[in-house]
């Protein structure tokens, strides 16, 4: 598909689920738009973005034909939100005493490679639970993103990503792994698996030959995107993550995937406060101006509506 359209990521194969495409609602358009152009939401408005040609990254796209390059004004840091607190209960063996599980506070700045116990479902859940109420987001998928933006913060603090960025990524992508109809899975995985259509060389997308054997899209023949976050399966060779310590990195897990795009954000040192390396790390991931103000518009009112929360 050409870069002056977005690609919806998650559009899903026959007989996954009904034809059509999944459209951006209005109420996003009306808030991402006035998000960029108001309230000194541009930054510099002359600045021209040369994309795709200059981001060295793998793409986790979605075969788009022939980039070319766009220009856009910088948007301004989204609104500073709620950083993620993890203080799970860490499991442990029956007590004789019958007393209660032990609690373990876990520093929002985890290592880099560190797993909270009992993962990002228990590490963030409270903390999911306050922001699910505001975002509307589930709270299995805030589990994940908080999960890989405390894990960033330690990793590369430099970067400053957000997880509302990455939920805007993926309420564009997957509507949080729910697209479809789907239900998202108390251990991270969406009810059926997501995905994308073959990257077949039709409707403007690339032809890209499948490269892993159809291990994770059931195609030999072509690759697609799959997952919440809509990795093919070339670009999830080079970020795959492991968000468990249990060594597998599955792209249908939301936790993996979200740790996953995290990382592809975050490379070549970019630093996600500011508004012309967050453009940059956007459009990488697909480089569509139109997907680059939709989750801009997702994330800015994901940020607004969590002001406040602690």
């Amino acid at each position: 598909m050409s870069s002056d359209k977005a690609t919806t990521a998650a559009s899903v194969q026959p007989g996954n689920e009904p034809p059509g495409r999944w459209r951006i609602p209005s109420w996003v358009w009306q808030y991402g738009v006035r998000g960029l152009v108001s309230g000194g939401a541009l930054a510099c408005a002359s600045l021209v973005v040369a994309v795709l040609g200059t981001v060295a990254a793998p793409l986790p796209d979605r075969g788009l034909a022939s980039p070319s390059p766009v220009a856009m004004a910088a948007p301004a840091a989204l609104p500073d939100v709620p950083e993620p607190d993890a203080a799970p209960v860490a499991p442990s063996a029956p007590s004789t005493s019958g007393g209660p599980a032990r609690t373990v506070t876990i520093p929002v700045q985890i290592p880099a490679q560190a797993t909270p116990p009992g993962g990002p479902q228990l590490a963030y859940a409270a903390w999911a639970a306050r922001l699910s109420r505001v975002t509307g987001i589930s709270v299995r998928a805030l589990e994940a993103y908080a999960n890989a933006h405390a894990v960033l913060a330690a990793s590369h603090p430099n970067c400053h990503l957000t997880w509302v960025t990455l939920a805007g990524i993926a309420a564009v992508e997957s509507q949080h792994g729910t697209i479809g109809g789907r239900t998202l899975l108390p251990d991270g995985r969406p009810s059926s698996p997501i995905i994308g259509v073959p990257l077949d060389g039709a409707n403007g997308n690339r032809a890209i030959a499948a490269t892993d054997g159809g291990l994770l899209t059931g195609d030999k023949v072509w690759e697609h995107a799959v997952g919440p976050f809509q990795f093919i399966p070339s670009a999830w060779a080079v970020w795959r993550a492991d968000a468990h310590g249990d060594g597998k990195t599955d792209p249908q897990n939301i936790d993996n995937a979200a740790l996953a795009a995290a990382k592809y954000l975050c490379a070549d040192n970019r630093n996600l406060a500011n508004g012309e390396d967050w453009l940059r790390a956007i459009l990488s991931y697909n480089n569509s101006l139109d997907y680059a103000k939709s989750v801009y518009g997702f994330a800015q009112v994901y940020a607004r509506n969590a002001r406040g929360i602690t």
